[in-house]
């Protein structure tokens, strides 16, 4: 299966970064949230996050590339979620995603062109700057869809992490994983 008879075609450079991907670095709100951060009257923070997104993310783990979060923001519910989905390198309250970038790079013994980003905005492009693929979440900043290698057909929130996951483990000859545990 190609990944074109899914999704969309990409060009033969974004097929080229995708083959030497052995990081996932993801972005959560705008990314494996739609943005909106839902606040109760005693303080309680509520986020929706897509089950598709989390099977392509376990599987991903599963073919073999390790996978991250960077994110400004602090939250208890992407600790658990993360946790849940077998994402062991999760920084949050990241303002500067740069200095956490590099020293995921470090302890990971990776170069740039080994990594991968998915992001939204504007804080995530110091970061797409450096990975040897960028990508953008189809509801994107235009600044950051104007940076990145590939933009996804799906928004963030709806699928767009899966269609990533998708994407790198087609390109790195592995069969997309279709049946598991719930997400």
């Amino acid at each position: 299966m190609h990944f074109s008879e899914l999704y969309q075609p990409i060009t033969p450079q974004t097929s080229d970064k995708s083959k030497a991907i052995k990081l996932l670095i993801c972005d959560i709100d705008g990314v494996f949230s739609d943005g909106r951060i839902y606040l109760g009257n005693h303080g309680e923070e509520l986020k929706a996050f897509n089950t598709k997104d989390g099977f392509g993310i376990k599987a991903l783990v599963a073919s073999g590339v390790d996978v991250a979060v960077i994110t400004g923001r602090h939250s208890e519910i992407v600790k658990q979620r993360m946790t849940s989905l077998n994402v062991t390198h999760i920084y949050q309250g990241q303002e500067n995603k740069v200095a956490a970038y590099e020293e995921l790079k470090m302890k990971l013994g990776l170069e740039d062109a080994q990594i991968a980003y998915i992001g939204d905005d504007g804080p995530d492009i110091p970061v797409m700057k450096l990975v040897g693929l960028a990508v953008a979440v189809a509801d994107a900043h235009p600044l950051v869809k104007q940076l990145a290698h590939y933009t996804t057909m799906l928004p963030g929130g709806f699928g767009a992490v899966r269609e990533l996951t998708d994407l790198l483990m087609l390109s790195q000859g592995n069969e997309l994983i279709t049946q598991g545990s719930s997400t």
